[in-house]
């Protein structure tokens, strides 16, 4: 041992564990326990250890200064997680900890253990008990005979949370030996037990017993049963299992107890019935027969019946029941037993009807039949009453009333009322001896006496009454005496009074006599009363003494005057009410005196002015309009110049003035007032003068005799002198030179004068005026030279434009050449509106008199209209040439100078009117055509507010209707123009009256009140006159249950003078909704509002609904319902009764709940029982019906089954409704509450249910509410308390029975007389037979009113499968209304809605010409309509046209608002034919169209052919087809197939033209194709031209398929193999062949079956001596597949060939002798002669220049350069084996080229073949194959022996001409050879 100083005793080192202790698992009380933790620490004298439990400082158990905790009897208590801690004792370092956990183990122990034998019985659940603790908790492990248990495999064992065993359903195989084992980490233990399972033999303790139940009721069979495991019930029937575990047939329920549950019982489960017991230990069974009794009911029950007295009464009681029954029949009347045999009168069958002959009082009661059996007791009661007529009233007495006019008292004693309530009494009475009529025919029963109010004085009357019962109506009582009412004046005053002016002194006054009804005794005649209105004077009386006059002219009355008149009538009584006065004026008069004081003197020379004072107002007769001042003169009378001024009322004198009159002119002056009628007298004339002034202009300003010094100037007096000349003046001086002026006074005489001393070629200005004393007139002013006569002016010049207005404008010129004299006029021409170098030029304005202007105003020039303008200057000489025109011109814009004009209003509906005028022309606009409209203004007739106004920007509009007006009422509208300006004036007025329509509110004072529980009586008074719209024809009373969603119903009274009805067949207690409306001729008005609400009287009330049982047990039940649907009245109490339901229960319980109760529970009831409950409800008026349900005390309820399919007689099948009828099914325990039916509309439409509350104890419903002439398919589904069946199958598709149609809505063309309507789509309610149109002529009275004529009886039809009726023998310019109905086998539906028409034109335009002028526009004409049938102003036209046959899809309309009379119809299609047709129109409409007149338009260019396809593509060829173009727009003359490559194929790009004339064929073979190249095809169709290309691509290249070919044999026999048929089956093989010296494919045969794989080739199709390969081609659906390999070369030679003849090796040996000869003799000659060298040369050079000269010559040629230039000049390619002829390739185009025809070919070598010759523009049938292209179609039939391809080269020029070209280069070859030849 060696020790080391490592430190100091001062070093100190930090605590650190060396070993931790470790996690430690120990067995409680068997194992000690240790843990460890050795730690390190310098000073280690101060280290320190501690140990903790979960935080817990340790003090027991601690060793070895505390590395070590020892547990000696360790416990669970002892687990836990321990820590130690290592420290320094004294120092700052910190402590270091570890930790580890002890887990002490615990042993099992049981808690419980199970039992050492435990015995259970089969099907029994048995419970091993097995429970364990320790730690950890053990996992307790069964196994049964030391066999693991998993209750995966085995579900009947089950562990429990505890660990105990359950076993489920014990079975003999459980017996064994159970073990529970209890594990956990301590060990285990175990324990067992023996299971023992036994099994009892089944035993039926009560079995079932013999019973019997009556049909219907339920029964149960008991079988109560004991054993293990426990029995299973099986009940059978004979055979027949019923019931069972697993079967149970419907009615038949095996309850818990393993009784039989009946329900309900049939006559056929009558029988013996079998409970069978069964387990594994045996079977025990037993019986009981049942019988069942037909239930005996009575099915046919006594009817109340109420028999007339002395007639037979019958009393049925119809009983059905089990024949083994014995029944009984006793009838009681009111309680009491009838012996029937007490009286002869009475008789019982059988059967049980009871007869009673001779019927009286005394067999009034209730009869009551029992009918009593053992298989059940029935009764049924029936009311009988004995009525008869009830006796007249006794004793009528009629007074007149005391208390009122008019009325008589009437009064009787009550009738007998024949044992039958009385109904009502009828009154009748006899006015004036006439028939009796029914005055009241609804007198209360109760009433004794009533007041006949409303009769007419001085009539006489009598009455008589009867009274009515149920019976009829009884005797009438005796006649009272007769009564005359005292005569009375009339009661109303004459009716329709209208009084009209009709001269200025007269007015006419019409009336129409007081009603019948209150003329009150015979009318004597009238009483006319006028007075001037307003003015306290006397009135005037007028006395008419014959009572048939109805008009009268009052005359001699002041004119202008307003007058008010009254009417009244008078008989002998007196004079009756006057009417309401009305106010009419006489009409105006013209003023009967002219204005006074009038003075009148000039003002000027042009004016004058006059002063006057106004007439009086008394004898202006009328509305001072103004005044008319006039001046005429004395020579000229008729031309009055008049000035028109406004009255002034302010001032009493009148100023006036007249100007614009001549000067110095003698004028007659007068001055008058005028009104509307016209012009008062005229004022005395007054003559005078006005003033004196300066003249005008002299005349013809002239120069003659023109020298160097003098001239002579002459002129003409002026056309104004204005005044008295005084003389003239002269001057001249030279050109602006006034200092030169010398002037000259000459007398009034002068027009002539000489001026002399002039100086020669000099310009003088030369002056020439008149003069009166006002002074110098007028200059006339003009320029010459002296010694130069004048010429023509020249034209001005820059002319220029300003000032542009919208009627004037400024231009500035420059003047031109004066013509060597003064310019005295200017014009101005222009064009207007057309502006073209050829259009007309107009005069627009002159300006005299002023040579120095420079600019001139033109005016009167139209607004917004284009001008353009020119100026001519004239001088004395004449006009000039015009100037160069100006720029072109807009004037602004200005408003419409104009009205629209042939303004008309018509009615259009009840609101609306239409209206329509003549737009304005084009010239009228003024300004921007798109901002020119129209502003309509209407406003009430003679209203002075409320103006409307509405603005319509479109110019051409010539309509407008105009809406939401009142209903019949007149209307004032005027119409104006405006653009964008401003407005123009207004059209004159125009009145229109809106159309009668329905009344815009209900009546007034609606009141209703509660008669009984069903009825409701309902008043109401008049509609307000300004709503009423129209004549009211009656009153509808709409009623409905307040708050709910159904269609209110409604009761009609016809006629205005009812104002009461009685609403009956209503709900009892039920709060309606009242409103009252009024209807016209129209339709219906509005509704009365606020509706009325009245409730009718309470009653008793109906059964309870909803009754369900939620809970059901054995020996309770809980029931729920909700009140009733009809409670007709307060609820105030509930009344539940339940019993059981058999035939010898009478036993009930019954209980009242509170009106609050809606459930009620049922206890102490027997287990499986029916029990049958009673609900009822209780108002003020007594107990209603009960509602029945039953139930079963069972808790095994299920859903009832679905019933049988529903069944729909035919017989009970109606337009709306049918009976569905069916049987229940099962009710699974749980009666049927209710039935839920459903329909549905076929063919197609979804389930509806009909109703949910079809009571449980009826098999059939009413379906209603059905669609007349539809199919319906029926289902239905049962409801219990459990919830509901499947739906039943469905009923068999049933069709109802037609109905009358209802009415659909018409249509018509106003205002034409056809009218045309459209079919109903649905409501036709069958099969529609047809239309009937009804009309009638409504006459209007001034627009104020109406009345309506209908037309005769015959003038309705009868239209089948029509859509359109003419009515004829219509008058013109009428209004008509029209209704139409339709019918169908049933009937005839509603009318329409009225539809009102306006009859107009009545003849088409005449002479309609069509002319095409070109192919998009045709031209037409035509005359206009006759004038006798125009039928007023024709406003413009309408032209129809449409293509021929299909005017459906495109008929269109033009229309012309002017009256022209032609046309132009442009964008039309080419080529095509065209029907057109004219109308005319004018204000009233429409008028008939002409006969469609025919028209082409010309050919054009037609459209794209319809499509291109490609078909039998191969690599080098195609087919192409194409379709007709879609619009051919003429004749089809041929197309034009263009294709090219889309990119360039060996660097040529090749275009090939085909023309193809004709317009068949549509298809052509394309060949010579490049292979795998897209080409590009392009074709268009040609008329007179081309029209548009149609194209597609396609490139070329195999098809789907690629069979390859083998040759075997030496015979000309082709074998070949298939090889991939690609996409599509092979469909045919071709053999294509060409010679072998590389020619041209081409198709030797064409269609080889698919199924051939060789071919033998016929030697004679072949050219002899040529040697040919062959390939094959296969062919799909998809084209041409890619060829196979060649076949070896072939000779076609029949005999053995020529070169294997011994002649021709012996010429051959001789030929190369010669040539070997020949060739060593030219090598020599050419070796020695230099003479033959030059000449080579020269020949060689030649021969180059051939060479070049033909090669460009073939250049030009274009095809074969390229061709040869790639050949070699041998003599091997210079011949070939085909007879000699030279044979090459297709030729390829050049290069350079981009077009390609068979001009191509130079037409130098075509003389060898000159028919081959062609080009494709003049032949374009035939295509040559040098051209690329072969037509299938041409194939010559005469040369199909020796194929095509034999004859290829022949037909080929190119082939000939190619040969020519090498044969010349040949021949010169050959002639240099053959020279130097014979030179040697």
């Amino acid at each position: 041992l060696c020790m080391i100083d490592v430190g100091g005793p001062v070093d100190t080192i930090a605590p650190s564990i060396i070993i931790p202790p470790k996690n430690t698992s120990v067995t409680a009380g068997r194992n000690e326990a240790i843990l460890e933790c050795v730690a390190n620490a310098r000073p280690l004298v101060k280290m320190s250890i501690t140990w903790r439990k979960n935080g817990v400082v340790v003090n027991t158990g601690i060793r070895d200064f505390g590395r070590r905790l020892v547990f000696t009897f360790p416990a669970v208590s002892d687990s836990g997680y321990y820590e130690c801690e290592a420290a320094l004792r004294g120092s700052s370092l910190l402590s270091v900890t570890a930790g580890a956990f002890l887990h002490v183990l615990e042993f099992p122990l049981f808690v419980k253990e199970p039992p050492s034998h435990i015995s259970a019985e089969m099907e029994k659940v048995v419970d091993i008990p097995c429970q364990a603790r320790g730690t950890p908790q053990p996992d307790i492990v069964w196994y049964k005979d030391a066999v693991p248990i998993s209750p995966v495999k085995i579900p009947r064992y089950r562990v429990l949370a505890g660990g105990s065993l359950q076993i489920n359903g014990l079975l003999p195989d459980d017996t064994g030996m159970f073990q529970c084992f209890a594990r956990n980490l301590a060990g285990e233990i175990q324990t067992n037990t023996y299971l023992a399972v036994t099994s009892i033999a089944p035993n039926i303790t009560i079995g079932p017993s013999d019973s019997a139940v009556i049909d219907g009721m339920s029964v149960i069979l008991h079988c109560e049963t004991s054993g293990a495991p426990r029995p299973a019930i099986t009940w059978q029937k004979g055979e027949r299992v019923l019931a069972s575990g697993s079967v149970q047939m419907p009615r038949f329920t095996l309850l818990e107890s393993g009784s039989l549950l009946i329900s309900p019982g049939h006559l056929s489960d009558a029988g013996t019935y079998t409970c069978m017991a069964s387990n594994s230990r045996g079977i025990d069974e037993a019986s009981a027969d049942l019988v069942v009794w037909a239930r005996t009911r009575i099915t046919k029950p006594p009817q109340d019946q109420s028999v007339i007295k002395g007639t037979k009464a019958v009393m049925t009681c119809g009983v059905t029941h089990d024949p083994s029954v014995t029944v009984r029949h006793l009838w009681e009347k009111s309680g009491s037993a009838i012996d029937v045999n007490s009286s002869p009168r009475l008789r019982l069958d059988p059967d049980g009807t009871l007869h009673i002959s001779q019927t009286w009082s005394g067999d009034i009661g209730t009869y009551t039949c029992r009918v009593t059996s053992v298989g059940g007791n029935d009764s049924r009661s029936a009311h009988l009453r004995v009525r008869q007529l009830p006796h007249a009233p006794e004793n009528p007495i009629s007074v007149l009333s005391m208390t009122e006019k008019r009325a008589i008292n009437l009064t009787w004693a009550p009738a007998f009322d024949g044992n039958s309530p009385l109904i009502r009494y009828i009154l009748e009475v006899s006015e004036n001896n006439a028939p009796w009529t029914v005055l009241l025919a609804n007198i209360v029963p109760e009433s004794t006496g009533v007041t006949v109010g409303g009769l007419i004085p001085a009539r006489s009357y009598q009455f008589r009454l009867c009274a009515v019962n149920d019976v009829g109506r009884g005797q009438f009582s005796k006649e009272t005496d007769r009564l005359t009412l005292p005569e009375e004046p009339p009661s109303a005053p004459p009716q329709t009074v209208i009084a009209s002016g009709r001269t200025n002194q007269s007015i006419i006054i019409q009336w129409q006599p007081p009603p019948e009804s209150h003329q009150n005794g015979p009318l004597q005649g009238y009483i006319i009363r006028y007075c001037l209105s307003g003015l306290p004077v006397d009135c005037q009386m007028k006395n008419i003494t014959n009572p048939d006059q109805t008009s009268l002219l009052l005359e001699d009355l002041i004119i202008w005057t307003n007058y008010e008149i009254e009417v009244a009538a008078y008989n002998g009584a007196g004079r009756g009410t006057y009417s309401h006065k009305v106010t009419e004026w006489t009409l105006q008069g013209v003023p009967t005196v002219p204005p006074g004081n009038v003075q009148v003197e000039p003002v000027n020379s042009t004016t004058i002015r006059f002063t006057w004072s106004a007439p009086s107002p008394q004898f202006i007769n009328g509305i001072n309009q103004g005044y008319k001042l006039l001046a005429w003169e004395p020579a000229h009378t008729n031309v009055v110049t008049m000035v028109t001024v406004r009255p002034n009322f302010q001032d009493s004198v009148h100023v006036g003035y007249i100007s614009g009159l001549k000067k110095f002119t003698e004028y007659y002056t007068s001055v008058l007032c005028f009104t509307t009628p016209g012009d008062g007298p005229r004022s005395p004339a007054q003559c005078l003068r006005t003033h004196e002034d300066t003249p005008g202009p002299v005349g013809h300003l002239s120069f003659t005799d023109i020298l160097d010094t003098s001239l002579k100037v002459s002129w003409k007096e002026p056309l104004e002198k204005n005044g008295i000349l005084t003389g003239y003046r002269i001057s001249w001086e030279e050109f602006n030179r006034t200092n030169t002026r010398v002037t000259h006074y000459l007398p009034n005489l002068t027009q002539e004068y000489k001026v002399t001393g002039l100086t020669a070629l000099t310009t003088y200005t030369i002056q020439v005026a008149a003069m009166t004393s006002k002074g110098q007139g007028q200059l006339s002013s003009s320029t010459i030279s002296s010694g130069v006569p004048p010429e023509l002016p020249g034209p001005p010049t820059n002319l220029a434009i300003s000032n542009i207005g919208p009627r004037s404008v400024s231009l500035l010129f420059k003047p031109g050449y004066d013509g060597k004299t003064s310019i005295s006029r200017w014009q101005v021409e222009a064009q207007i509106s057309i502006i073209g170098e050829n259009e007309e030029w107009l005069l627009v304005h002159q300006l005299a008199n002023e040579p120095d202007a420079r600019s001139l105003e033109v005016l009167d020039l139209n607004p917004y209209t284009y001008y353009r303008f020119r100026m001519r200057q004239v001088n004395i000489v004449g006009t000039s040439l015009p100037s160069q025109p100006s720029r072109k011109i807009q004037t602004l814009q200005a408003p419409p100078d104009i009205a629209p004009a042939n303004v008309t209003l018509r009615t259009a509906s009840e609101t609306s009117l239409w209206l329509r005028w003549v737009p304005l022309p084009e010239w009228e606009y003024n300004g921007n055509p798109d901002l020119v409209g129209y502003r309509i203004q209407y406003s009430k007739a003679g209203s002075k507010g409320g103006v409307l106004s509405h603005v319509i920007m479109d110019r051409l509009e010539r309509e407008f209707t105009i809406e939401d007006l009142e209903e019949w009422m007149e209307y004032e509208v005027r119409v104006q123009a405006i653009n964008g300006i401003g407005s123009g004036p207004w059209s004159q007025a125009v009145h229109g009256r809106t159309r009668e329509s329905v009344p815009s509110s209900g009546p007034t004072n609606v009141s209703a009140f509660a008669t009984t529980s069903s009825s409701i009586l309902v008043r109401w008074g008049e509609v307000a006159a300004a709503d009423r719209n129209g004549l009211v024809l009656g009153y509808k009373v709409v009623y409905k249950e307040k708050d709910s969603d159904k269609a209110p119903d409604s009761w009609t009274v016809d006629g205005n003078t009812s104002h009461s009805v009685q609403l009956s067949g209503l709900g009892k207690y039920v709060l309606y909704e009242i409103q009252v409306l009024a209807f016209t001729r129209i339709g219906d008005g509005r509704s009365s509002t606020p509706p009325i609400l009245e409730r009718t009287l309470d009653d008793v009330p109906g059964p309870p609904v909803g009754i369900l049982f939620p809970e059901v047990r054995t020996t309770s039940v809980r029931l729920i319902w909700q009140p009733p649907a009809q409670p007709n009245g307060i609820i105030l109490a509930y009344q539940i009764t339940y019993r059981r339901n058999s035939s010898n229960s009478n036993a009930a319980t019954v209980d009242v709940l509170s009106p609050s109760a809606r459930q009620y529970t049922a206890t102490g009831l027997k287990p499986e029982t029916v029990y049958v409950f009673r609900l009822t409800a209780q108002t003020r008026k007594g107990w209603g019906e009960a509602a029945e349900a039953l139930v079963v005390t069972t808790e095994k309820r299920a859903r009832p089954q679905p019933t049988s399919r529903p069944v729909v007689p035919q017989e009970e099948v109606q337009a709306r409704r049918v009976l569905l009828s069916w049987e229940p099914g099962s009710d699974g325990l749980s009666p049927v509450r209710y039935y839920t039916v459903q329909y549905r509309e076929l063919p197609d439409s979804n389930w509806t249910v009909h109703s949910a509350s079809v009571s449980h104890e009826t098999n059939s419903y009413i379906v209603d509410r059905l669609k007349p002439f539809t199919s319906y398919q029926f289902r239905l589904k049962a409801t219990n308390d459990i919830g509901d069946s499947e739906y039943s199958q469905e009923s068999e598709a049933i069709t109802t029975l037609q109905d009358a149609s209802a009415s659909r809505s018409v249509e018509h063309e106003a205002p034409s007389v056809r009218e045309k309507w459209s079919e109903p789509s649905d409501h036709i309610n069958g099969v529609l037979l047809g239309f009937r149109v009804r009309y009638r002529e409504l006459h209007y009275d001034h627009l104020r009113s109406f009345t309506v004529r209908a037309g005769p009886s015959a003038n309705w039809a009868d239209l089948t499968g029509s859509r359109a009726s003419l009515l004829s023998d219509l008058s013109k310019h009428k209004r008509y209304e029209i209704r139409l109905s339709v019918y169908n086998a049933v009937g005839e539906g509603p009318s329409s809605a009225p539809q009102e028409v306006f009859v107009g034109e009545a003849a088409p335009p005449q002479n309609v010409m069509v002319q095409s002028s070109t192919a998009t526009q045709l031209d037409v004409t035509w005359d206009p309509p006759p004038l006798d049938a125009q039928n007023g102003d024709i406003q413009g036209y309408k032209i129809y046209f449409w293509e021929f046959q299909l005017q459906n899809e495109t008929e269109r309309l033009r229309t012309l608002f002017l009256p022209e009379l032609g046309v132009k119809i442009k964008n039309l299609t080419g080529y095509t034919t065209y029907l057109i047709s004219v109308s005319a129109f004018n204000a009233a409409g429409d008028g008939p169209r002409s006969l469609p007149t025919r028209g082409r338009t010309q050919q054009a260019a037609p459209t794209a052919p319809g499509f291109i396809h490609f078909g039998e593509l191969t690599t080098t060829s195609v087919n192409v087809s194409w379709g007709e173009p879609k619009q051919a727009n003429g004749i089809i003359e041929g197309y034009r197939l263009v294709y090219e490559p889309c990119t360039p194929v060996d660097g040529v790009s090749k275009i090939v033209t085909v023309d193809v004339k004709g317009s068949t064929p549509l298809w052509m073979k394309i060949k010579d194709l490049a292979d795998g190249v897209t080409y590009n095809f392009r074709i268009r169709a040609k008329t007179l031209t081309y029209g548009p290309e149609v194209e597609a691509n396609i490139t070329t290249g195999p098809g789907e398929g690629e069979p390859f070919i083998s040759r075997h044999g030496a015979a000309l026999t082709l074998h070949w193999t298939s090889g991939d048929q690609g996409r599509s089956p092979i469909t045919r093989y071709v053999i294509e062949a060409r010679p072998s010296d590389e020619g041209l494919w081409d198709i030797l045969i064409k269609d080889i079956p698919k199924e051939v794989t060789s071919y033998t080739l016929n030697l004679d199709m072949l050219r002899e001596g040529v040697t040919y390969d062959f390939r094959v081609i296969a062919v799909n659906d998809y084209g041409y597949g890619s060829p196979s390999a060649p076949s070896p070369s072939i000779s076609a030679q029949k005999v053995s060939p020529f070169y294997e003849e011994w002649w021709f090796l012996v010429v051959i040996a001789l030929v190369g002798l010669i040539f070997i000869l020949l060739l060593v003799f030219i090598l020599i000659i050419r070796g020695q002669s230099k003479k033959y060298t030059k000449k080579a040369d020269a020949g060689r050079k030649l021969l180059v220049n051939i060479r070049a000269a033909e090669m460009v010559r073939l250049d030009e040629g274009r095809f074969p350069a390229l061709e040869l230039n790639n050949r070699r000049l041998s003599m091997k390619n210079s011949f070939c084996r085909k007879n000699g002829i030279y044979t090459r390739s297709p030729p390829r185009p050049s290069p350079g080229s981009l077009h390609y025809s068979d001009e191509d070919v130079s037409t130098k070598y075509n003389d060898l073949i000159p028919a081959e010759s062609s080009s494709l523009t003049e032949k374009p049938s035939e295509i040559s194959d040098s051209q690329g292209s072969d037509s299938e179609y041409e194939m010559d039939q005469s040369r199909q022996k020796t194929h095509s391809f034999v004859n290829h080269y022949i037909s080929d020029p190119t082939y000939y001409n190619s040969w020519r070209r090498d044969v010349a280069q040949y021949e010169i070859i050959a002639g240099l050879l053959s020279s130097a030849f014979f030179s040697v």
